[in-house]
Formats: C-alpha cells, structure tokens, sequence
C-alpha cells in the first residue's frame, strides 16, 4: 500500500488559557510565603510595579484599566520615601552612638530594646558526624586507625546505622577488613549508645553490653529471640529460655528501654512554622474572617514611567517595552486581588457549612465536599481545590488545614450522617480509654460506636484506626 503525505484544512474548537489565566491559577495556589517570594521577584524585575499605595485606593480603581488609560501626571512619592527613610535612619544613628560606650573594650547598650537579637548569636547545631569525630579525635589512636574510623562514620546515617560493608570500607580506608572490624569495635564504645550498629539486632547488642548486660537473659532474648519479642510471645520466649515468664517481663521492660534510632537526637530536620493565611475571629454571635496580609507589599503601576510614556518623548522599542512591562504589572495586582476575594468567599463559605463545629468542637463536623462550597460562592470545583491546598486557617478551635473540613460521611441509625474526621475521634478517644492490659479489638471498637449510633464496619475502623498511627489490639497490649 503505498504512503503519501498531504495537506489538509480542518476547523476545530480547543480551550486554550491565556497568560493572565495561567498567571492567576498558579498564584492562587501558592502559599502566602510563596506568593510573597512571587512578588518580591517581580518587584525587582519589572521597574513599573512599586509599592506604597494604600489597598482602599487598589480596590477602588482597576489596575488593569489604570494600565491602558493614559494617567495624569504625578509627582513621584519615592525621592520623598527616601529622604525620610534617609533621615529616619540619621536619628537611629545618633541613637545606637549615644549608647555606645568607648571608654572600655565592650559594647554596652542602653537597654534591652537596643540588645541585638539573641537569634543572631546561635550557632549551627552539631550533627552527629561531627559529634562522632571529635570522639574519634580525642581518643588516643594510631594514624591508620583514625583514617579508617573517618571512613566508618561518613558511612554512618542520620539513624545511626552504618551503610557499608567492612570489606567496601576497607576498600576505601587502605586497611585490612580485621583492622576495619577493630576501629568498628572502638566506634561501638561511642556516644550515643549504639551508634555504628549494623542492624537493629546489633544496636540494641550494643547498648545492652554498654550496661553490662553480657550473658544476661536481655542479651539471650536479643539474640535469639527478637522476632519474639517483638510479638510479646512472652511465655514462648520463656519455654524456649526455660526461665520464668516475670524474667522475659522485665527483661523486655528493660529492652523496651533502648534507643532504636541512636542518632535521632542529633537530626538535623528544621521546624517549620505555618503562618495562617485566614484569621476566624469570633465577634458577639457571628465568625469575621480576616485575611492574613502581613508581608505582602501594596502594589501599583509606577506614575513616573507612565508619564514618560504619554510625553511621547522616546523611541517605539521603549514604548512597547513599558507597555508590556505595565500589562505584566497590572496583571500581576489583578491576579492577586483575585486570589484574596477567592480565599475570602471560600472561608466564608466553610463557615457557613461548618457553623456547629466552630461553636462546638469536632463532635459537630460535617461532612464536606468540594461541590458543595463550589455550588455554594459559584465557582468549579478545581478551584476550590487549588485554594484549599496549603492554605491554613486560625480558628476558635485551632490551626487547620482548609482541606481539614473536607471530609468524608457516615451514616447513623437516625439516618443522619457524621463527618469521618469525627469518628476517628472518637476511635482515639476510645483506644486512649481503654485498659491497655486488654486492648479492644476492632470488632468491639465498631460495636462501640454502633452503640453509639454511628454505623461502621470493622474494616473502616482497621483503616481510621492505622490513620490515626495505633497498633492492632496485640501491638498495644502491655503486660506490665
């Protein structure tokens, strides 16, 4: 069959988004940290976009009309701006002088208002590589001995554990594997207690030996029985010891007692703080949602560049320059008024939805669903979906994610519905009351909250019951 190539017309209809609509999805997902990065970056690359103009006059005038419009010419607010920032920062001048003292060689201050910041004075945190080899150093070792233990501990994790093989490591320290394993026993003797271990069964080894538990039934547990253990088949563990099963309890108290993770306490993870972007304030018997828009600057088109452009004193490149640069800009003030209106409408509207929980506490959560508010203020569900995302709100009740009211129903036996957030609650209330001697099993849990007319299977209560991070009725059991 032969092939041929040819040309043809054919009409068609597609959806294609504009870069204005682009623009304002993606910053209407951003967080509020986020989106103040996005306006710090345009700030310092498009010249046309400054800020200084109070938010009354942004949301009275449009700024994307303002851009098209020819504006009458203004005198410029920045060369004032900096005069009296210059000044201000003359007067703070005179103040740090006045306070400091030159007669000694120490700094003095005037009062606790002119300190610095004790921030400003803390230091990295040392890590647990850096723990491990001051340790290294400080001891009283030969030259191969220190070079081989640099190689141990860069192959030592954030656990703890060590991720390479003696032979790979002697390999790489130019040592003999009999020298690696004697470094490695050195390592072992480190703080903290464990550190170095191989495995699990090695790192709990470790720190029994360091408590001088060397032949005891705790180090026979660990090193034939582990698995055991870890199921609390205690009176198997104590037929197979043939000790008393009191012994394998205590033995296992004591066990319970290690660090399986040694250098944990040196992780270096960051705390992240979340900064709400609704504040929910309760005034006399209604909610006021107020939005957080602390360090995002008041933004406006420059007067000055557009009254350069209606002089018509420069060339056409120029021209169209600042005329691009001043869509951008007045885009940009768009999108984000837009953004803020959209992420008002949607708090109040879960408000609106969720009135009860916010007078009564999780018991009176409802079940939500992005339809609902999306029907609700009249916009499609993805961008209810894209506003929810990483969006936090302070409440009465605490700091919440947006998607946090957004949950599943069950059914009750009065034909109502609860919300699912609701009844894993409740399962977190009953697991935390319950006699840890005789956990409830899943069965009884669900016949619990079917008492309490909420109807549920047990394999929904296994599923809330691993969310909510507990074990199964033999992981929680506790025998002393």
């Amino acid at each position: 069959m032969a092939m041929e190539m040819r040309q043809q017309l054919k009409m068609s209809q597609q959806l294609v988004m504009t870069p204005q609509l682009q623009q304002a999805i993606k910053l209407l997902q951003l967080t509020r940290l986020e989106l103040q990065d996005v306006v710090r970056q345009e700030l310092e690359e498009n010249p046309l976009l400054e800020e200084g103009v109070d938010q009354e006059e942004v949301i009275e005038a449009d700024p994307l009309e303002t851009a098209e419009q020819e504006l009458e010419p203004v005198q410029d607010p920045v060369e004032f701006r900096e005069v009296a920032a210059g000044e201000e920062t003359l007067r703070d001048w005179d103040s740090y002088l006045d306070g400091y003292n030159y007669s000694s060689g120490e700094q003095q201050y005037g009062g606790d208002d002119e300190r610095p910041s004790f921030e400003n004075m803390l230091t990295r945190k040392g890590t647990l590589i850096d723990h491990l080899l001051w340790q290294l150093h400080m001891g009283q070792y030969s030259e191969m001995d220190v070079r081989v233990g640099e190689v141990i501990i860069g192959n030592i994790d954030e656990s703890g554990y060590l991720r390479a093989t003696v032979s790979e490591i002697a390999a790489a320290g130019s040592a003999s594997e009999e020298d690696v394993e004697d470094v490695l026993y050195c390592i072992h003797e480190f703080d903290p207690p464990g550190v170095g271990a191989r495995n699990l069964r090695e790192c709990l080894l470790i720190q029994a030996r360091q408590m001088k538990m060397k032949g005891s039934v705790v180090e026979r547990i660990l090193l034939d029985h582990l698995g055991d253990i870890e199921k609390r088949n205690y009176k198997q563990i104590a037929r197979s010891l043939k000790i008393d099963v009191n012994q394998v309890l205590m033995a296992a108290k004591i066990i319970a007692g290690f660090d399986p993770r040694p250098g944990s306490s040196f992780s270096s993870d960051d705390v992240h703080y979340i900064s709400p972007d609704i504040f929910v304030h309760k005034v006399g018997d209604d909610y006021v949602v107020m939005l957080n828009d602390e360090g995002l600057p008041n933004l406006r088109v420059s007067g000055q560049y557009a009254e350069v452009r209606g002089n018509g004193s420069i060339d056409s490149r120029a021209e169209e320059y600042i005329n691009e640069k001043m869509r951008s800009a007045a885009w940009l003030i768009k999108s984000i008024q837009q953004r803020q209106r959209t992420i008002y409408k949607v708090s109040k509207s879960i408000i609106r939805f969720q009135r009860e929980y916010f007078d009564r506490g999780i018991e009176y959560l409802r079940p939500l669903v992005l339809r609902d508010i999306a029907e609700d203020i009249g916009m499609h569900e993805s961008t209810i979906s894209r506003v929810t995302t990483n969006k936090y709100m302070q409440t009465p009740q605490g700091l919440l994610e947006l998607k946090y009211f957004f949950n599943s129903g069950l059914s009750t036996s009065e034909g109502e519905f609860v919300a699912s957030e609701s009844v894993k609650n409740r399962i977190r209330e009953i697991i935390e009351k319950e006699d840890s001697r005789k956990p409830l099993s899943d069965q009884k849990i669900a016949e619990i909250l079917s008492d309490q007319t909420v109807n549920i299977a047990r394999r929904t209560v296994t599923k809330y019951r691993e969310m909510l991070n507990f074990g199964s009725s033999s992981e929680r059991k506790r025998h002393f």
